[in-house]
């Protein structure tokens, strides 16, 4: 039986970030006021989380919020130590952290390697210098490359931040930098779409009309993009979007850009569409005047489906189909039947793929 994954977060505020990115208000992302960051902070945490914890649970100290290997030596330590403490306990599983790629090199992971650390994501958000220049990140393309050549060779697993839209960006760079990335093999993924918040020099660019945020609809579609791009890969994407907290929505803290609560939900259930349409339309079923069925495992419905059945909606409409209904199943395998005749077939792996096909216009609909 896999185990649920329980995330312990420890916010360790912009203490450690040399840099003032134009996007970020790292205080208002983390919901954090001024406290101190050092062991005790940590053990009271995870003290608070230990309760909820049971032993079908694997647990993760997870230091999000700065830039965790540029702290100040002796404070990062401390932190180590502190969850390092519950990893020798068998508390705690594994322990994260999130860096920017200048703050990377040999000294620095053999400190990580010392206190039990297991994952490292690097918010190497672009891989155009230019568009890391415009926004203000004081790395660049070489250095998001040597980092995670790093992580990897001193045996981390790597993770990857993406930041989509960014100000002098464009679909061609965004994708351009999935590719990119897919070549360093990190192991997991996190696709951002960049948001405006208040008190940020994004947000001084949009009021001036310097910038433009993308639309949910943009988000959407390249976001569903790069994520066909790293699961064709075998790539793992944990997150899409922000997540939707009260420190993030707090006072209307985002002033513009495609924020939505279940981002991953509206990228997700746009690709499982495509898919469908394009079987659909290889096999005429207008000519069927009648019902169909899709058989699909129990975890795969809502995507195919779609928020308020909109999929399913507008399949029902582009292909006059009078009733489509699903049917639980246990494999992998979605298949499309028409009374009791199987229509078609397909699997899970060929849905991103398919989705790439479509937007390269290898698919004529």
């Amino acid at each position: 039986m896999n185990k649920k994954m329980k995330i312990i977060p420890i916010f360790v505020p912009h203490v450690g970030c040399p840099n003032n990115c134009v996007f970020c208000n790292q205080r208002r992302i983390t919901g954090q006021k001024n406290f101190a960051v050092d062991g005790e902070y940590v053990h009271n945490i995870v003290e608070k989380y230990i309760a909820t914890i049971d032993e079908n649970t694997h647990t993760e100290i997870a230091f999000f919020g700065g830039s965790f290997t540029a702290i100040d030596n002796e404070i990062q330590e401390e932190l180590l130590r502190a969850a390092k403490h519950y990893k020798d306990l068998g508390i705690v599983n594994s322990i994260r952290c999130s860096t920017r790629p200048d703050a990377i090199n040999d000294e620095i992971l053999q400190l990580q390697k010392k206190y039990g650390m297991d994952i490292i994501e690097l918010g190497i958000q672009s891989l155009d210098d230019e568009v890391l220049k415009i926004s203000n990140r004081g790395h660049n393309k070489k250095q998001s490359i040597e980092a995670s050549r790093l992580i990897k060779e001193h045996g981390f697993i790597l993770g990857h931040q993406i930041m989509p839209g960014l100000p002098g960006s464009s679909r061609e760079k965004d994708i351009k930098t999935c590719i990119e990335s897919i070549e360093m093999k990190p192991d997991i993924v996190r696709i951002y779409p960049t948001l405006i918040i208040k008190d940020t020099e994004l947000f001084e660019m949009y009021e001036k009309g310097s910038y433009k945020p993308l639309s949910l609809d943009e988000a959407i579609e390249i976001s569903a993009y790069i994520y066909s791009l790293y699961r064709v890969n075998d790539i793992n994407v944990i997150r899409i979007g922000l997540q939707n907290t009260d420190s993030i929505n707090e006072d209307e803290d985002v002033k513009a850009g495609p924020f939505h609560p279940a981002l991953r939900q509206l990228v997700e259930e746009r690709i499982y569409y495509y898919a469908l349409m394009s079987k659909l339309n290889k096999l005429n079923i207008k000519e069927l005047q009648g019902s169909i069925v899709i058989h699909a495992p129990d975890n795969l419905i809502s995507n195919l489906a779609g928020q308020k059945k909109s999929n399913i909606n507008k399949l029902k409409e582009k292909f006059s189909i009078k009733q489509i209904s699903f049917k639980k199943k246990k494999d992998d395998i979605i298949e499309i039947y028409h009374k009791n005749n199987r229509l078609c077939s397909f699997n899970k792996s060929e849905i991103f793929q398919n989705y790439l096909n479509m937007q390269q216009g290898d698919l004529c609909i």
